[in-house]
């Protein structure tokens, strides 16, 4: 029902987890898939090489989302490359833990700098192209903790709740663009980022008894949403904060 043929998708931090995941879903829905990173070579290749295995054009770009630069060239690149940017999945993201009598001021603004600002640096450079294409999707990233709070994770609740009041002001400014933009905002999820708190079993434990719907999920869990929310199937949703957490953020 999904058809996304003809369109191009950003996705930054999209060579593992989440973003892996909503890169291939995004392939297998028509879209040619641009992906940004900043680790292994490797794990993107991977990715690029199953959006191509689907029959569409798949590239990956290596910088640091935090950089004013970097993204203006990374947004550049992708642009003359594909032709166009139709949506924009702002993914990339860390999770630390840190106590705030204790944190370093530089664990702080790193967070917010990859979090937020990075966030803000990719609509600044990818806005402009879809106001001159006539529109588009934005989808943010952000967190059950952006809406709730999260002990010893201050920096990262901070972050991300600054991604869902930006998207919520993004909304109302670009809707007359007709550019549309959303937050899907996930609780715990099975990736390698939370992968040394969730392989303790006696935590693993502890999180499941959060969650209403019982299981933690997995990164395409999360991309389905994505996926709905820059679909013609949203055509009339913008400044929405979609909760894909199984409940945990009633709850937790």
């Amino acid at each position: 029902m999904i058809d996304l043929t003809s369109k191009v998708v950003l996705i930054t931090g999209g060579s593992r987890g989440i973003g892996a995941a909503t890169a291939i879903l995004f392939a297998k829905a028509g879209a040619d898939v641009a992906i940004t990173y900043q680790g292994s070579d490797a794990k993107a290749e991977e990715v690029v090489n199953e959006i191509k295995k689907l029959g569409k054009k798949g590239s990956a770009y290596k910088g640091d989302n935090s950089k004013n630069d970097v993204v203006k060239s990374i947004v550049h690149d992708v642009h003359k490359e594909f032709g166009r940017i139709d949506i924009l999945v702002n993914n990339a993201g860390i999770w630390t833990y840190g106590e705030v009598d204790t944190m370093k001021e530089s664990v702080w603004d790193h967070t917010m700098d990859i979090n937020l600002k990075g966030t803000f640096l990719f609509c600044h450079y990818v806005i402009p192209i879809m106001k001159k294409q006539g529109g588009g999707s934005i989808i943010n990233l952000s967190s059950t903790a952006g809406q709730r709070g999260e002990a010893f994770h201050s920096h990262y609740a901070a972050s991300k709740g600054g991604v869902i009041s930006f998207t919520k002001s993004l909304s109302t400014e670009l809707g007359q663009f007709n550019i549309r933009v959303n937050s899907v905002a996930p609780g715990w999820v099975d990736t390698d980022m939370s992968a040394e708190a969730l392989n303790e079993p006696a935590y693993r434990q502890q999180v499941l008894r959060t969650i209403p719907l019982g299981k933690i999920p997995t990164g395409s869990d999360i991309a389905g949403p994505i996926l709905f929310l820059a679909s013609d199937l949203a055509s009339h949703i913008t400044g929405e904060i979609l909760n894909v957490n199984g409940g945990s953020v009633l709850v937790g």
